[in-house]
């Protein structure tokens, strides 16, 4: 009786076992005979790439991208980006995507990294006036203006824009990579339409100042104009015309009458 319970498990033990044994071979051939994933081949740079520059063929290769998906805005012909500018650096090996480049037909340079909707404009400045040379691409800054005006003889600083975006120092559209100060005679700011009008206003009306700000600050403060009335305790000169001691009143002559008689009738008139 006991052999042939002890038979019974051993064929029921080598069944599992030869079922178990079938499944994991079928499961290792089906992984063994699984498809390769397709390899791609994508534009990517071929050196170091800097902000601004212009692709051609010498600057590109194909480099092998095994994803297993598709890479999102990458390009697989050359053509497909020579002669577009790059918006940002890209180091050697890199897939160069579509957000890397600026739109076809934007032209080179500068005018690369102008967004649609805004404008560049050059404003001159001097060692001082430019925090030393520390206005470097990037950095943001408020823009002020000092003035004179026929209802305020005495200067006024009023702060024109705030939070603006040097977009070039001089001639350079990147900060140097060590953050040394760069003294340049013009500063080109990134402004949106209006705002250009104000600045090109502002230029003609005084001296121009910049304010380095912190590159995360993007608060707005309200502000007003401050003139000598604010620096000192005396007062502030008045316009032209409303200086001096006050005039006395003009005396007024006493009327006079004339009478005047035709007939029977007596006409008083009042002068």
């Amino acid at each position: 009786m006991n052999a042939r319970r002890l038979l019974k498990s051993l064929v029921l033990a080598l069944l599992v076992s030869g079922l178990f044994t079938f499944w994991l071979s079928r499961r290792v051939a089906k992984a063994n005979h699984a498809p390769a994933p397709t390899k791609r081949r994508y534009v990517a740079a071929s050196r170091l790439l800097t902000a601004g520059e212009t692709l051609d063929r010498g600057s590109l290769q194909l480099v092998d991208w095994a994803g297993p998906e598709p890479l999102a805005g990458g390009f697989t012909r050359f053509e497909q980006v020579t002669g577009r500018a790059v918006l940002y650096p890209l180091a050697k090996g890199e897939p160069i995507l579509d957000r890397h480049l600026a739109a076809p037909g934007a032209g080179a340079g500068l005018t690369a990294n102008i967004p649609s909707g805004m404008r560049a404009i050059s404003v001159r400045s001097d060692e001082v006036v430019g925090v030393a040379g520390f206005l470097l691409p990037g950095t943001h800054v408020d823009v002020l203006v000092t003035y004179h005006s026929d209802k305020s003889p005495a200067p006024k600083t009023v702060t024109v824009l705030q939070d603006v975006e040097v977009l070039a120092a001089g001639q350079q559209t990147r900060p140097d990579p060590e953050g040394k100060p760069v003294s340049v005679s013009v500063v080109t700011l990134l402004l949106k339409p209006e705002d250009a009008e104000r600045v090109v206003l502002a230029t003609s009306l005084g001296a121009i100042h910049f304010v380095l700000r912190n590159g995360t600050d993007r608060m707005q403060s309200a502000s007003s104009a401050v003139g000598l009335e604010q620096l000192t305790d005396e007062p502030a000169p008045l316009p032209r015309g409303q200086g001096g001691a006050s005039q006395p009143p003009a005396l007024k002559g006493k009327p006079y009458q004339v009478e005047t008689i035709l007939g029977d009738k007596r006409i008083i008139s009042s002068f």
